[in-house]
């Protein structure tokens, strides 16, 4: 599938921006999915699919439901580099507006001569310091500019209502106080709310609102017309606040994104964009500067602040030949780098394109939201409209007045706010305070899944157990010395990334002449046939030698043992050790403290092995020497047992077990730096290596299920109380802004509470 993303600025109705999810999918061949937060609209569809028709498409639709939106689409970086350095201006945010370019009055900020972005000039001298200058981003100031003015209107409109509510003023000249402050607090609406029906799209909130204001001043009650307008703006200033919240909470995550590379030629430094440093490349990293690609420390010794991605304080120490992953904040000392990833495949690009699109997979909890408003909205006006209308003719001395009035009230309660926006605000925190956590969630529909978890599945190596190997003991057979064993067993496993290939490497001490090696197969779950020094080496596990017919005694050993056979003769075998985690035994206890049934190790190793280690962290089963297909039969089995609802996650490393962790409800990658695995094929990912990080998703996951619900729960009762009271005429307009403004500020802000995730 082909993903493109388009950004809808000005998009400032949740209702709309469901409508406009629902009718972009009614397009053939593409799929989509609306971050009303986020105000990105993800496109899918098959390669061979044009997106030019589909993009005027997009557009079309985008303003028939509101006409003020600006539609841009999402830049690859690539491109947005090679256009900044072509034509001398940076694409702010990465955005190419469809159909039209903006004027200059649309952002006064850029256009004027006091430029704090100076990208003209910038991007013609040096294109990573246009990219330093450009880190306020457009969305940013749309969204201040729009804050400001409500803000202005409130003032304005508030002191010209407290005039006309305090003066003695004539019949016409309170008529045309309060309607000046009418219009000066909800002309947006009433102009939104024209364009909407011109458009054929009447049922929305501006619509609600404008009927129920304009209704109150014509049958003479003015001040309560002007009240609704203002409140509400008061209600739409608190919910732009709290999406702000949100999206700064997932804009600091975004920061993680590198500027430029220092790239090394001889003497010579050249600042370059990431996009043009390629594999081998090496790059100077001076303290206080962000790394900007993944690579190897070939110099330089320093602590690196890894917070960005993995959510922990404590500083890392880099040094010659470890791992530098992009993201990382050099503290104090120069590293010299070389380049192993391009930036496209790098940590934090993976993890930025993570981010942007965790919003695009909804929780059912959004999609039932959704739907519901779709219908809700006509169905209040139509009961309103009945309100007016019938019961005055079937009541006697009924007056039409009274029960226009009840009707407008009706109207102004039933305001679906609180439900399309906090909703989606609660799940959005959730998700921004997980990554916080360094906990990546890739979407909300994930994160309800974890309110069900009854089965926790674990991997062993690099999971529970610390995946740092050492070579504890060789034993080597008759004929053979440690050396010997030590030699054919590195070479063996030379070409492997396998923790436990290079704890034997470690312990070989020497380089590998690649040039003595013939061939090279691995046999997934078993072990390596290798020709080296004109000899065939077999490396492997108990089964291994075992399906090729070689002898040899087995030994219960507190370790993995990898047997060594030279030509088909059994040289003996390597001990390998592995240490359980810390923080493992109180994760499992923790997890069955939260609910979880039960939980389960699924490895390859010894049954002696991980039956012990499964007795140590108190585990309810261990299924040991399994193939990567026979962990898959084990999880579907275990699948079978569990109920309806409930969801099994299997924990791996996104390597081997890729397998499982796309076959399980909820697949979690355990330590995600560096590993396109991981990151591909899990649904969460757990940027550190810590079990206990399963505990705090699952935590976070019922801190926001607690909160929407909560949020559904008094909205709903809220309303229908205050919806009987209006038809019944014990309400009054008053009571309807509390019904509607005030409910949605309070389930508003109580979805804030889900950016913070310290205390759970």
């Amino acid at each position: 599938m082909v993903r493109k993303q388009v950004i809808l600025e000005n998009l400032n109705c949740a209702n709309c921006a469901s409508k406009i999810e629902d009718e972009v999918n009614q397009i053939d061949g593409l799929n989509a999915s609306m971050n009303f937060i986020s105000k990105i609209l993800t496109l899918e569809a098959e390669p061979e699919y044009d997106f030019s028709n589909a993009m005027n498409q997009v557009q079309t639709i985008a303003r028939k439901h509101e006409p003020d939106v600006v539609v841009a689409e999402k830049l690859d970086p690539s491109s947005a580099w090679e256009n900044a350095t072509n034509t001398g201006s940076f694409p702010y945010e990465n955005t190419m507006l469809l159909g039209e370019h903006r004027d200059d009055t649309t952002i006064p900020e850029i256009r004027s001569g006091s430029d704090p972005f100076e990208t003209t000039h910038a991007v013609n001298q040096d294109a990573g310091k246009a990219a330093a200058n450009t880190k306020k981003k457009i969305g940013e100031i749309l969204f201040e500019n729009t804050l400001r003015k409500q803000i202005i209107k409130l003032i304005i409109g508030s002191v010209l209502f407290a005039a006309g509510m305090i003066l003695q003023l004539g019949d016409w000249q309170e008529l045309v106080l309060f309607l000046i402050s009418y219009l000066i607090a909800g002309g947006t609406v009433i102009l939104k709310a024209i364009k909407g029906i011109l458009r054929g799209q009447a049922f929305n909130e501006n619509f609600l609102m404008s009927v129920a204001t304009i209704g109150a001043f014509l049958i003479g009650e003015y001040p309560e017309g002007v009240a609704v307008m203002l409140f509400y703006l008061i209600g739409e200033i608190f919910e732009n606040q709290a999406i702000g919240q949100s999206r700064k909470s997932i804009s600091s995550l975004m920061d993680i994104r590198p500027d430029y590379a220092n790239r090394l030629t001889g003497e010579e430094i050249r600042r370059l964009s990431p996009e043009e440093i390629k594999i081998g490349d090496v790059i100077l990293v001076n303290p206080g500067e962000r790394i900007p690609l993944d690579g190897k420390v070939i110099s330089g010794i320093s602590q690196v602040d890894t917070a960005a991605l993995t959510g922990e304080s404590i500083p890392r120490e880099l040094k010659p030949g470890s791992e530098a992953f992009s993201g990382f904040v050099n503290k104090n000392g120069v590293l010299t780098i070389e380049v192993t990833k391009t930036f496209g495949e790098s940590t934090v690009s993976k993890i930025l394109d993570l981010v942007q699109n965790a919003g695009s997979r909804k929780a059912p909890t959004e999609q039932f939201i959704t739907k519901f408003a779709n219908y809700y909205t006509p169905a209040v006006v139509y009961s309103a409209f009945a309100l007016a209308i019938i019961p005055p003719l079937l009541i006697s001395g009924a007056s039409f007045a009274d029960w226009i009035y009840r009707a407008l009230v009706f109207l102004v309660i039933s305001c679906p706010c609180a439900f399309v926006i906090s909703i989606p605000l609660g799940f959005f925190g959730g998700i921004g305070g997980a990554s916080k956590r360094g906990i990546l969630v890739k979407g909300g529909n994930f994160l309800e899944a974890l309110n069900h978890v009854e089965t926790v599945i674990f991997d062993k190596t690099g999971t529970l157990t610390k995946g740092v190997f050492e070579v504890v003991r060789v034993n080597p057979q008759p004929g053979f010395s440690t050396d010997d064993l030590i030699t054919y067993a590195a070479y063996a496993e030379s070409h492997s990334s396998h923790p436990i290939a290079l704890s034997i490497l470690k312990a070989y001490q020497k380089g590998v002449d690649f040039r003595k090696i013939q061939s090279y197969e691995e046999i997934a779950g078993h072990g390596l046939k290798v020709i080296a020094f004109g000899k065939q080496i077999l490396a492997g596990n108990d089964k291994f030698l075992m399906e090729e017919g070689i002898p040899f005694q087995t030994q219960e050993t507190s370790g993995t043992a990898v047997h060594i056979a030279i030509d088909r003769q059994y040289a003996g075998n390597l001990i390998i050790s592995d240490k359980v985690k810390e923080d493992a035994a109180a994760a499992i206890k923790d997890l069955k403290a939260l609910g979880v049934r039960k939980t389960v190790l699924l490895t390859g190793d010894k049954k002696s092995m991980a039956e012990k280690i499964g007795a140590k962290l108190g585990l309810d089963a261990v299924f040991s020497e399994l193939l990567p297909a026979e962990k898959v039969e084990k999880l579907e089995m275990l699948d079978a047992e569990k109920t309806r609802k409930g969801k099994i996650v299997f924990v791996g490393d996104g390597i081997n077990d890729a397998p499982v962790l796309a076959r399980a409800d909820i697949g979690m990658a355990m330590g995600g730096l560096g590993s396109d695995a991981a990151i591909e094929a899990a649904d969460i990912v757990l940027m550190t290596d810590e079990p206990s990080k399963i505990v705090t998703a699952i935590k976070i996951a019922k801190k926001t299920r607690k909160i929407v619900v909560q949020n559904l729960v008094f909205a709903f009762c809220v309303k229908i109380i205050f919806l009987g009271l209006g038809a019944f005429g014990a309400a009054t307009m008053w009571e309807a802004v509390f019904g509607d403004t005030g409910v949605a500020v309070i389930a508003i802000l109580n979805s804030m509470r889900m950016m913070n995730t310290k205390r759970l």
